[in-house]
């Protein structure tokens, strides 16, 4: 097996209490490592399950998911998840937010002082040493976003999940973020699968989009690759031909293709 990451047939199918709901069908992925790959699709398309699966947060009813050569049977701080709800425990100040998961992770093997130090550069990372001290209710929701982000990288995941991180953010803290991490992904050569709904955050910080087909039974429609040079300026490709092409091709999918699930609700 050569890919970082492989989904090999993957289904899941939940039992409700309104009998069986086929989620997933079909899921093959690969991502390699480094990849920056986005999940897109109208609501109900099975993005934020196959997540979870890449967590191992669940367990695929059939098909089998790996990571670097090991398969993915349980949650595991190699694959950090930041959720769009920060879930930061509020009687924490930001460090001990943090602190505690490079305790749990770090904490048999080094000292004290290297603990304080993973923290505090996790925390400079994302540009939130300044606010160390604070307590969740003493910081914007964007801030509150990126100690979440330092949480999982100080842990130093093999794998970086994000689940519509920026989704309850405004429209300009959104767009801080997005520049944001892709300085830190950068920097930090991470392997990122991210869950959107935006279009153009997509495109910005993709190499590749996989477009999801409408649920239920949801599988891979298509597969985008976004070559656009690193790093990139969210004003300069505002204008780029290549930029508006793979803008384009996500859009006829979602709303041409794709987008019968939205006209027959209006």
């Amino acid at each position: 097996m050569n890919h970082f990451i492989e989904v090999q047939k993957a289904e899941m199918v939940f039992t409700t209490r309104k009998g069986r709901f086929h989620a997933l069908q079909g899921i093959d992925l690969q991502v390699e490592r480094g990849e920056f790959v986005t999940l897109i699709g109208h609501s109900g398309c099975g993005k934020s399950t196959l997540l979870n699966l890449l967590a191992g947060l669940l367990t695929p009813t059939s098909g089998a998911l790996f990571c670097d050569n090991r398969e993915i049977a349980a949650p595991s701080p190699e694959r950090a998840v930041v959720f769009q709800n920060h879930s930061l425990l509020p009687w924490l100040s930001c460090f001990e937010n943090v602190h505690l998961g490079v305790e749990r992770v770090f904490g048999a093997r080094e000292s004290r002082a290297q603990l304080k130090a993973r923290t505090t550069a996790a925390l400079e990372l994302v540009g939130m040493g300044h606010a160390s001290a604070k307590r969740p209710h003493e910081i914007s929701g964007g801030m509150k976003q990126r100690v979440g982000i330092a949480r999982a990288l100080a842990m130093e995941p093999k794998v970086l999940l994000m689940d519509e991180p920026f989704g309850a953010l405004d429209a300009l803290t959104r767009a801080y973020l997005q520049d944001e991490l892709l300085k830190i992904v950068a920097r930090t050569r991470s392997t990122v699968v991210m869950v959107t709904h935006d279009v153009d955050e997509a495109v910005l910080l993709s190499d590749r989009i996989v477009m999801m087909t409408n649920g239920p039974a949801a599988t891979i429609g298509e597969v985008l690759r976004v070559d656009l040079a690193r790093p990139r300026d969210r004003v300069a490709l505002a204008e780029d031909a290549g930029y508006v092409h793979c803008r384009k091709q996500v859009l006829d999918f979602l709303y041409r293709r794709h987008g019968h699930v939205e006209r027959q609700a209006a």
